[in-house]
């Protein structure tokens, strides 16, 4: 049976008409309010009840109602807001009949206004004694009676707004989600990197390796694409002398949903010049020390019952010597293509024939070597055919200066000195054509445009993206990208 048909909707209905016929505005917007139920716990829940007794001022919060406990002629009630909940004791006696009248036609869920003096019950808890009650919002429907505990966790992701009233934990992790914004822009602004802002419309869908959403500017009548990373404009402003730069960005990919994949997402992207990818990673640690300091207050977490220790340094071990240590592959049988292939077939790795070994090698390192990297770890030296935008190794031309930082059996952050030779980077986006011509959709385009940025010079750099969801998932122990998302991606019901 749907809501509208329902008794209970029937009910409410009544109530809201008796109300209305009474003269009572349902959605008034002329109250100011004074406290919030944490100022008062934070002032006061130490007070004993005679201290208590000499407070003469008059408190106002406004909020959710959320219970009631009726006594005949007064009772209990628990209001929310932002900060907290408290306790109303609502009383006949001090109302009158008619404030107290009112009170009898509230219903859970609605927003109310209440002000009054502060004291303790018999039990500790700190209450505060209306005096003054006004109807703020009329809450047409009902809360959920069953939420707590729910199962269908799909429902919680839809109707987030349920989720945060009556989930408490849930409005913890986007507190903490923000608190951890503002910490890494305190981090990067203390080492003198200015935060700027690149386009989300681009001509060109370039700095990673995805497939991009695409769309349609009328006014210009030209094809672009939401951007699937800022990293091509950010190194435009490093070639201008803009020589640190961050950007908190949004980024698309057209991609699936997964508890890691949301094709909506959000990264910290940042370039320093005459930096390499070295001076990063310890940069990476000391990011991740801040964090947890100021978050946890300790180096050591758990996450979904894994105990984590991120005091640095952490260990650095290059893409092939991982595959060898955990694939149980010598590092010799990984330079013949026949034999790596075989084992990536073996392995499940998506791979074709005609796949170059870089590609097979990580096709063997997504599907034995990843889940194994619990502890921090940093992968270095990427193959040169994944890396179309990173400085090749000066000892080995077909490795590239580039790490990936992997916590939980997940990527954290991808980082790497970044290719300044504007004759290279041509080469290498001639070949990411010749995969896309292959049938590979989420290879680089080549981008002209950033040729000729690069042949007015950019000085040496290396740059980082750090996925700021997966971040948060980390630090509120949250096994979904989609529980740390305040609204994240779902299919149509």
């Amino acid at each position: 049976m749907i809501m509208e048909d329902s008794e209970l909707f029937r009910k409410r209905q009544e109530k809201i008409k008796s109300i209305k016929d009474s003269g009572i505005d349902l959605y008034p917007n002329n109250v100011r309010v004074k406290d919030t139920t944490a100022s008062l716990v934070d002032r006061f829940s130490s007070f004993d009840h005679e201290a208590l007794s000499q407070v003469e001022e008059t408190f106002s919060i406004a909020g959710r109602l959320m219970a009631v406990r009726n006594f005949g002629k007064a009772a209990f009630a628990s209001i929310l807001d932002q900060k907290g909940k408290i306790q109303a004791y609502v009383a006949k006696n001090n109302l009158g009949e008619e404030g107290y009248s009112l009170f009898k036609r509230f219903d859970i869920g609605d927003i109310i206004f209440i002000a009054g003096k502060i004291f303790k019950t018999k039990t500790d808890e700190l209450t505060i004694d209306v005096r003054e009650l006004r109807l703020l919002s009329k809450a047409v429907r009902p809360l959920p009676e069953k939420w707590h505990g729910l199962t269908d966790i799909e429902s919680r992701y839809r109707q987030r707004h349920l989720d945060l009233i009556v989930n408490p934990h849930v409005r913890e992790t986007f507190y903490k989600r923000s608190r951890i914004i503002k910490l890494l822009r305190q981090f990067m602004d203390e080492r003198d990197f200015l935060e700027v802002e690149t386009p989300m419309l681009q001509t060109k869908a370039g700095g990673a390796l995805a497939r991009p959403f695409k769309t349609h500017h009328n006014a210009l009548d030209m094809d672009m694409y939401l951007r699937i990373a800022p990293e091509l404009y950010l190194k435009r402003l490093v070639t201008g002398g803009m020589e640190r730069v961050y950007e908190l960005n949004r980024n698309f990919r057209n991609e699936g949903l997964s508890t890691l994949h949301n094709p909506e997402f959000t990264m910290m992207e940042f370039y320093q010049a005459y930096a390499t990818f070295e001076d990063l990673m310890l940069m990476t640690e000391e990011l991740f020390v801040f964090l947890a300091t100021n978050i946890l207050g300790s180096l050591n977490l758990q996450y979904q019952g894994t105990q984590l220790d991120l005091t640095p340094p952490w260990p650095r071990i290059s893409v092939k010597e991982a595959i060898s240590k955990y694939a149980k592959i010598e590092l010799h049988e990984l330079e013949n293509r026949e034999k790596t292939l075989a084992y990536a077939k073996q392995f499940g790795g998506n791979v074709n024939d005609t796949d170059p070994p870089g590609k097979i090698w990580m096709a063997i390192f997504d599907s034995v070597v990843e889940e194994k990297l619990v502890q921090p770890h940093f992968i270095t030296h990427y193959p040169v055919e994944v890396s179309p935008l990173s400085r090749r190794n000066a000892t080995d031309p077909s490795l590239t200066d580039r790490f990936e930082l992997y916590i939980c059996g997940r990527e954290i952050a991808n980082a790497f000195s970044e290719l300044n030779d504007p004759e290279d980077q041509r080469e290498r986006f001639i070949m990411q054509l010749t995969n896309r011509e292959a049938g590979d959709d989420e290879a680089h385009e080549m981008d002209e445009d950033y040729l000729r940025t690069l042949e007015y010079a950019m000085p040496p750099t290396a740059g980082e993206g750090i996925g700021v969801d997966r971040l948060v998932m980390l630090f509120t122990d949250s096994p979904s990208i989609r529980d740390v998302i305040l609204f994240p991606h779902m299919r149509n019901k």
